[in-house]
């Protein structure tokens, strides 16, 4: 049951790699960005100061860490930092894109699990709570000692394409990898369409081979569902492999575009009819006019989540 309780005092504000979307966030909540400045030194070293009383406050980040990373993570901190010295009542990370995710685990001897120590540093920077998209793996909130709010974005991309996609009965969804299995089920679920997974070997990170097809996509439109699109090789390559098995239209959607080296090149593929993908990281400028790639917005989303939080509704019936 949604409370009717007005929400406690709150403020969003965002950092330099998510202003637009904190803006949207925002609007959607009915309000404007928190006054700050956000700025570097000489030196590249960060320099932010809050321009408002925000004393007593819940306080909102929205900030990406995505290419330069370290800088947008760095960024993350010092705001942080800035608002727990200004006595704010509470401090919530907003991350649509959590950095450094895809190093959640060992794999091999002597490598760092770089996804546990982002979740120290923000913890002990002074956040009190997380609102992630889309982790890449979900295992990364157990790395918290604080509420972690794991958004999905299937419904958001399910409301971006099912005005062109419902109803047809040539439709198969497909994951890239067997590991993105149970992603494309929910989506599968959605358009009430078949299954089918790519059989995939990753020779070295970055670049994969797509060997096998566990079902049928021929006379079909694939869509392939996946969490983000990084250099997209992946993504051709599962692409090539069902126009290879016959498939008529290959669509694409996925989480987050992160979108480097060849990405531009390789999305360009005639392979590949459309894609879509959040907002969770902006589109670079080259990508903008790339007619075959759609953005869809998580802005209500998180703002739904955000206003759930204040008013101390469920966040889980949300993304139920």
């Amino acid at each position: 049951m949604v409370s009717t309780l007005h929400p406690r005092p709150y403020r969003i504000f965002a950092g330099s790699s998510s202003a637009q979307l904190g803006s949207s966030i925002a609007s959607h909540l009915g309000t404007n960005l928190g006054a700050s400045m956000l700025t570097t030194f000489a030196d590249g070293e960060t320099r932010f100061e809050i321009q408002e009383n925000v004393r007593g406050m819940d306080v909102y980040v929205v900030q990406s860490t995505f290419n330069p990373v370290n800088h947008h993570l760095m960024e993350l901190l010092v705001m942080c930092d800035a608002f727990k010295r200004a006595s704010v009542r509470s401090i919530c990370a907003v991350t649509p894109y959590y950095g450094y995710s895809r190093q959640d685990r060992k794999p091999s001897p002597r490598s760092p699990i770089t996804a546990r120590l982002v979740a120290d540093l923000i913890q002990v920077a002074g956040f009190n709570r997380l609102i992630a998209v889309d982790l890449h793996a979900g295992q990364i909130q157990g790395f918290f000692n604080f509420p972690v709010d794991h958004l999905f974005s299937m419904g958001v991309l399910y409301q971006g394409i099912r005005k062109e996609l419902e109803g047809r009965q040539d439709l198969t969804i497909v994951s890239p990898d067997a590991g993105g299995t149970e992603r494309a089920r929910v989506m599968a679920k959605f358009f009430q369409a078949p299954l089918a997974i790519v059989d995939k070997r990753r020779e070295a990170p970055g670049k994969a081979k797509a060997m096998n097809l566990i079902g049928d996509v021929k006379g079909r439109t694939a869509l392939l569902v996946d969490d983000m699109i990084d250099t997209a090789g992946t993504l051709v390559e599962a692409a090539s492999l069902m126009k290879d098995q016959g498939a008529k239209e290959v669509w694409a959607c996925a989480s987050h575009g992160v979108f480097s080296g060849p990405a531009l090149d390789r999305l360009s593929s005639p392979a590949l009819d459309k894609v879509i993908v959040t907002d969770t990281i902006p589109l670079k400028e080259g990508f903008k006019k790339l007619s075959k790639l759609q953005v869809v917005t998580v802005a209500p989303l998180i703002a739904e989540t955000i206003l759930r939080i204040q008013r101390n509704d469920s966040v889980s019936a949300l993304l139920e």
